[in-house]
């Protein structure tokens, strides 16, 4: 059996690394109490978080200088930190950065293993302001968080495992994400045909009959994009030309269908053009928050000319949509279809795409010195808090005008290589 993944909790005294340790372990190991000095010796526990075993260890507080014990500690810290996969140094957040945990960093700094800032103490998302000045020790995003009430813990074992080697996931990685593709559009534009031209079979009943797909069909394909799973759904068409209770629900369904899709195709019928109830469900697709490729279908059926006028509408009823491949495809002859995975898998990228805190905070920084926001509004930090889409917090000294919000949005998009993928900006004001 091989070594358990060593995670080493270090910190000048009293900011709660006892406490962290027993909410991790689940069990009352190490003595807690609010004086400091209480930890002398290292303390070691096997934890476990979502299947995933590792060795935590609790050491002393460190302190520079101090007396002979203090000395003895501090040294026994910096041991425990040679030895570690991984290093939680904690802060207490509501004091800020004092001198000691300044000059930990610098012993922090020759240790090989990564370090992830705990910003402790932070009880409440209220409290998430105290953390600003904890970027100051340059040793990335603190982890707000409180060992005391287990307020943000989840997501720092998350982050810690995420470190460990590969085979401490062998059996998450047993089952990895499929990502998952609707098919959309207006009835009869084509879709089933799609659909079966994409899976290499005839899944889906095709007829010139509109309405035929009642439910969202589904299956995985194993492509040279990886596995994913293609959702052919009911065709939509308005409310008020709805008069079946069966495509009532089947229109439903195919909305949550891709309120839950990784990208939508959007499959417009060539030989009718961009109809207005091919915008509205554009416009549906991209509230969602997915990816949107473009197929215009049967277009072997058009002239040159008809081909012209087709361009000219997609230019002018689509320009909502950010920057989106368009294809144009038979699905009947399959001609086009195989240039769809290209497009799908940068999207896919796009979508679950992790841009570094140093990277999104250099762009706004730049994008500010080009064109400052108006009425002395500032972006003074940024990260990205999530992706699926990618999402992004601003941190400022007031309001951001939501025009500003957009230039800044089409920065981000364009220097981080985002294309269609839809970007969420959350605005927080730093006094908030």
């Amino acid at each position: 059996m091989s070594e358990l993944p060593t995670v080493v909790i270090v910190g000048r005294p009293n900011v709660g690394k006892s406490t962290l340790l027993n909410r991790i372990y689940g069990k009352r190991e190490a003595i807690v109490e609010e004086r400091p000095g209480v930890t002398r010796d290292r303390k070691q526990v096997d934890a476990e978080w979502q299947g995933i075993k590792f060795r935590l260890v609790d050491t002393g507080g460190w302190l520079a200088g101090g007396s002979a014990l203090d000395k003895k500690v501090s040294k026994q810290s910096e041991k425990a930190m040679t030895e570690a996969d991984v290093i939680l140094f904690v802060v207490d957040a509501t004091v800020g950065v004092t001198d000691e945990d300044s000059q930990m960093v610098r012993k922090i700094r020759s240790a090989e293993a990564p370090v992830i800032l705990v910003a402790n103490k932070v009880d409440a998302e209220a409290h998430e302001n105290s953390i600003w000045d904890l970027y100051s020790l340059g040793l990335g995003d603190p982890y707000p968080s409180s060992a005391m009430h287990g307020r943000g813990v989840g997501d720092l074992l998350d982050e810690i495992t995420s470190h460990f080697p590969n085979q401490a996931f062998e059996e998450e990685s047993e089952e990895e994400r499929i990502f998952s593709i609707a098919i959309a559009g207006r009835p009869n534009v084509g879709k089933s045909t799609l659909f079966n031209q994409l899976i290499g079979e005839e899944r889906s009943v095709v007829h010139d009959m509109a309405g035929t797909t009642r439910d969202t069909v589904d299956t995985i394909v194993t492509t040279r994009i990886g596995d994913v799973k293609f959702l052919d759904t009911a065709g939509m068409r308005r409310t008020s030309r709805i008069d079946e209770d069966t495509e009532y629900y089947s229109m439903l369904r195919a909305l949550k269908s891709i309120d839950g899709a990784d990208v939508a195709l959007l499959v417009i019928d060539s030989t009718e053009g961009v109809t207005n109830q091919d915008q509205r469900l554009a416009e549906r697709i991209d509230a969602a928050g997915c990816p949107i490729v473009v197929v215009l279908n049967k277009m072997d059926l058009l002239s040159t000319e008809e081909k012209e006028i087709l361009n000219h509408q997609v230019e002018r009823k689509l320009n909502f949509l950010p920057d989106v491949p368009v294809h144009r495809t038979s699905a009947v002859s399959g001609k086009g279809v195989d240039k769809l995975l290209p497009s799908l898998s940068f999207a896919l990228d796009a979508y679950t795409t992790r841009i570094p805190t140093r990277k999104v905070t250099d762009i706004i920084r730049r994008a500010q010195q080009a064109q400052p926001a108006p009425a002395g509004a500032r972006v003074m930090y940024a990260t990205q808090g999530a992706t699926d889409p990618p999402t992004f917090t601003l941190f400022s000294n007031r309001s951001i005008p939501d025009h500003y919000l957009r230039y800044l949005e089409r920065e981000l998009r364009e220097k981080c290589d985002l294309g269609s993928t839809p970007v969420k900006l959350r605005v927080r004001r730093r006094n908030e």
